[in-house]
């Protein structure tokens, strides 16, 4: 996930542009004029992408799921019959019955909840911790610079899989806590780089000079003049990560690292079921494409999201 980084190299280095850009005025179709603003012309754009509008309506319903899965369906996923076992999907039971004879159907939509948990508390974890990091550093520069750089490039020399394993292996529980603890301390490094860029880009122009030389402090400097000029290459890189972070869970699930039953997650439907696929391949294949539905939404949501923010593709 780190090559995402360049996310924040590719908009940070138009930063100036967009500030300029935020205050000036342009006409409208009626000849009046109007206050245009990046983000208000961001909105506009996606508004208008279909692209982004199908992928944020996949998400909002699988989001539902999760949230509300009493909406989605009544049936009891621990209400299981071992003489249901396998049977094939049917009108009264779309995903048909998994191998313990439980409602396959409504497996899938409690399953979305954990998923969904995990990618957002370890999406805000690395936003926070990584944010902050990446803007002490980008401002202060010097040894604090250097220091948190150090610590993102031992961060960054361990592979994200194999560092996930370790650490869930060596903690032995479990839970959807614990998978978000490993997740932000894997995935800070890169958000953190994303902002350090963009502070460093973004803390030498005039607007944070004439800011500092009415005497603002250094900590409204970096949170009221300096962070909202990097909240955008932030924001893109958060969407993705968010798609990332679901299948993360579902690979550490599969590899028997990740949850474990009797919770239930899309990442257990698969790794209880990929020994049956050549005779019931609708067992994989259910909460694979609800799996890569979401995924593919947030990825998808990331790029309307940097097309959108980033003055170059206007």
């Amino acid at each position: 996930m780190s090559d995402l980084s360049s996310v924040g190299t590719a908009m940070s280095g138009d930063s100036s542009a967009a500030t300029a850009a935020a205050g000036a005025p342009s006409p409208d179709k009626g000849g009046k004029v109007r206050s245009a603003s990046l983000w208000a012309d961001a909105r506009r754009q996606l508004v208008r992408d279909p692209i982004f509008m199908i992928a944020a309506l996949y998400v909002l319903v699988v989001g539902s799921m999760a949230l509300f899965p009493k909406l989605w369906t009544s049936q009891d996923p621990r209400d299981c019959d071992t003489g249901r076992s396998r049977i094939s999907p049917s009108a009264d039971h779309p995903f048909g019955y998994d191998i313990l004879g439980c409602d396959y159907y409504s497996h899938a939509i409690y399953g979305a909840r954990p998923s969904m948990s995990i990618a957002v508390v370890a999406t805000l974890g690395i936003v926070v911790v990584g944010g902050l990091l990446g803007l002490l550093a980008g401002y202060y520069g010097g040894w604090v610079d250097s220091v948190i750089s150090r610590v993102m490039d031992i961060f960054f020399s361990l592979p994200f899989l194999l560092g996930a394993i370790v650490f869930l292996t060596v903690i032995k529980r479990q839970n959807v806590i614990t998978l978000s603890i490993v997740l932000v301390a894997l995935g800070w490094p890169t958000i953190a780089r994303i902002i350090r860029g963009s502070v460093i880009s973004s803390k030498d122009l005039d607007y944070v000079h004439a800011a500092k030389a009415v005497g603002a402090k250094n900590s409204r400097l970096m949170f009221r003049h300096i962070l909202p000029n990097a909240i955008a290459p932030m924001l893109v890189y958060a969407t993705i990560v968010l798609g990332g972070f679901v299948a993360a869970e579902a690979t550490l699930t599969f590899l028997g690292v990740g949850l474990q039953p009797p919770a239930q997650s899309w990442g257990i439907m698969i790794n209880a079921h990929q020994v049956y696929f050549l005779e019931d391949p609708w067992l994989l294949l259910f909460p694979c494409g609800l799996l890569v539905g979401t995924v593919l939404s947030f990825i998808l949501m990331g790029d309307a999201l940097r097309d959108a923010l980033d003055p170059k593709f206007r």
